[in-house]
């Protein structure tokens, strides 16, 4: 028999571990930025990194930080209402 659910401090878990995915992204962000802030490189391969960079690359990981925090407050939200409904205080 399949089971369908979570408990609510598992919840959380993945709620909070989604939310710090954030800062990896990040960190990732601010690497690259520093690299290309702080190298001398000059021609057409940086000039396409930049544009590609500019253009899709750092808006996709903007898109998937704003996922990540999406998907933690989902998860959080979700477990304080399963622990409402139990008659369970949350874990401040």
């Amino acid at each position: 028999m399949a089971m369908y659910g979570t408990a609510p401090p598992d919840l959380r878990e993945v709620g909070l571990r989604s939310a710090a995915q954030q800062e990896s992204v990040a960190a990732i962000q601010q690497a690259v930025f520093a690299a290309l802030s702080s190298t001398t490189w000059v021609g057409p391969a940086r000039d396409k990194f930049g544009d590609d960079w500019n253009s899709r690359f750092n808006p996709n990981l903007e898109a998937l930080k704003s996922a990540f925090e999406a998907a933690g407050t989902e998860a959080m939200s979700r477990a304080d209402a399963l622990e409402q409904a139990m008659g369970v205080t949350a874990a401040g």
